[in-house]
Formats: structure tokens, sequence, C-alpha cells
């Protein structure tokens, strides 16, 4: 249904707001190589007072409980399935921790995620599994399983959208959010992907769009100190080509005195692009657990404060629709958690059914 007759939406007024000069709390990134001290400085930064609880995930690199040995350190460990599932949901739980600290006065909660190469393998592998089972590329694989197969747009465009889903909370967090990479020179490649020959590059071994997501790009060397590679700040500044270098170098040092980050400081405000009004409606309809409050968001979706067209609205309701339909009858094998197995045999289960009602009708 549209919106009842004669009922026009609000005038639009404009929304204005004065800016505050506050320095928000940062998206730090510290890439480099392997054994250069990236995950000893995230530690070493757990024991500043001037910090609240450090949160430390670890994803495939098996250091967290090593590092908590330096002296000082205090961090607690998320535990997590390795499930992206479980790892956003364990990220949204900590945004959600840093609002409340935030909210009550207290020091910023710090969030540091050992590392962000891991996420992006993890994701990574995830896209050639999907597209190793397309339809297309099981035909080529049957004939040569050591075929070249190309994978789709929209399996990557997946992919950066659960990698864009955590660097989002991250760069919002009412906190500090450091990710850990790594970082090495590699052979320079041109369009095609085939090596310069005697031209090398620096390459971070994570989603290409991660140092330019940060608020502060440091990079470490095991035989060079530390350097900040790019920094969005009125304090500092980094020429181009001309990385500035820190002789003495900490995280702490970072953030609070060059970057002047304080107890005053705040999240960024940045609320979420859409492409259209529907998207938020299906975000939230997603999460919802209660058929109730599906059935009066069902009857609102109208409303001309909404300012929603007739096919909006019509596509927001079909999915509270929908949502109801599946806490009515849940799918249980559509869980990451499952075997593939279990898959098997719940889609079995489904085949059967759907033969056993053919055959009554």
């Amino acid at each position: 249904m549209n919106a009842p007759a004669g009922a026009k939406p609000p005038a639009i007024k404009l929304k204005t707001r004065k800016p505050t000069g506050i320095v928000p709390w940062p998206l730090l990134l510290i890439e480099g190589e392997e054994g250069a001290g990236k995950t000893y400085a995230a530690a070493e930064f757990s024991a500043s007072d001037r910090i609240g609880q450090m949160f430390w995930m670890d994803l495939d690199e098996g250091s967290a409980d090593e590092y908590a040995a330096i002296e000082g350190a205090n961090y607690l460990i998320i535990e997590h399935d390795g499930t992206y599932r479980d790892i956003l949901e364990q990220v949204e739980a900590v945004h959600a921790e840093a609002r409340r600290a935030a909210a009550a006065g207290e020091p910023p909660v710090v969030l540091a995620i050992d590392s962000g190469s891991a996420l992006w393998r993890m994701l990574t592998n995830w896209t050639y599994e999907r597209g190793r089972r397309t339809t297309k590329n099981r035909a080529l694989l049957q004939g040569d399983p050591d075929a070249a197969y190309d994978i789709g747009r929209n399996l990557w465009n997946d992919a950066l959208e659960r990698w864009n889903r955590i660097i989002y909370l991250l760069r919002t967090l009412p906190g500090i959010a450091i990710v850990l990479a790594r970082g090495k020179e590699v052979s320079a490649t041109d369009d095609n992907g085939q090596p310069i020959r005697n031209k090398s590059e620096w390459k971070v071994a994570a989603q290409k769009d991660l140092g330019f997501d940060s608020t502060c790009w440091v990079r470490m060397k095991r035989n060079a100190n530390p350097q900040i590679i790019k920094v969005r700040s009125l304090r500092m500044r980094v020429e181009q080509r001309r990385p500035l270098t820190l002789d003495d170098f900490s995280i702490e040092d970072l953030v609070f005195n060059r970057l002047g980050c304080s107890v005053e400081s705040q999240p960024r405000i940045m609320p979420a692009l859409a492409g259209d009004r529907v998207q938020p409606w299906l975000n939230r309809i997603a999460k919802m657990e209660d058929k109730g409050k599906i059935a009066a968001l069902w009857r609102s979706v109208p409303s001309p404060e909404n300012r929603l067209g007739h096919e909006e609205i019509l596509t927001i309701r079909a999915a509270a629709e929908r949502r109801a339909a599946e806490l009515e009858s849940p799918r249980q094998d559509m869980g990451d958690g499952l075997s593939n197995a279990d898959k098997l045999r719940a889609a079995a289960k489904r085949k059967a059914a759907e033969q056993d009602d053919d055959a009554e009708q």
C-alpha cells in the first residue's frame, strides 16, 4: 500500500551543526616485516594508564598469550570460532562496550586486531572456494583440476562487503582501533600482473584500501626506525613520497602526544552511506528476532515521515514478511558453523519434503 490519501511528507529542513574541532579517536594501521615489533608495540600499549580495557583479537597469528608476558601488559583475548560471523559479532560487541565506556566518561577502550592480513586472507580463500563451486567452474575443473578459472566480480564484491562492515566498525569505534598487518618488498608488476624487471614495491598484505581507510599508517622494518606513511591530522604532516621517521616510537606517544587525542576525543561521525532509503530498513529487519516487532514495523512503513515511495514500501514489507517466515520455520542448514555433511543431510530432507508435497498434489 502507499501513503494514506492526501497525506504529504513533512517539508525538508536543512540540517547543519557547528564543527567541534575535537581530535577523533584513530584507526591505526601498523604494518611491516615479520619480527619488526608490530605485535610488541600493540601489547606494550596495553600497559598505558591513559587507556581503558584493551581487547585483543588474534586471527591466525597465535601470539596473544605469549605477549602478555610483557611487563605491565593488560589486555583481554577475544575468543572466536574462526568464522566471519563470530568475528563480526565480537567486533560489534567491542563497539558496544566502547560506546558504553565513552558515555560513562571512562578511558578509551582499545581493540587490537592481529592481523588484518589474516582477515583478508580468510575472505580471499572464501571467495576462491565459492568460485570453484559455480556450475561453470565445476565443469571446467572436472575435466582439468589444475585449470585456471575465473571468479565473478559479484563474489569479490561479497568479500569486500564483509571486509568493509568490519572496517566501518573500526573507523567509528568510540575508542582506539589498531590493525596489525604484514608488509614487505615485492617485485613490481604491470597492469597485466606481470613482474617488471629490476623494479620493486612495498606491498601490504591486506585489502588494498586499508591504508587509505586508516587515520594513521605506520610502517615497521627490522633494521630501521618506524615511519609514518600517511596521517590524517592537523598536528602532523607527511609529504608525498617522504615518510616521517620516528626515532622513539610508541603507540601511546603517537595517539596522545603526536595526534593530540584526549579524554575529550570522540569517534569519527560517519553515517553509513546507502544508495537508497531501503537498505537501512533491510539491515534492521535482518537483525530482528521478535515477530511482534516485525509486524509493528510492517504497519509503520507507509508513514509519510519515512518518505518512502510505493515500490520501496513493497520491498521493505516483503523483506519483513520473509524475516517473519524465517523465524516461524528457521532453516538450520544455513548456519556457517555446520559441516558440509550436515548441510547435505538438511538439503536432502528438504528435497524429500518437496517431493512428498508434489506427490500429495
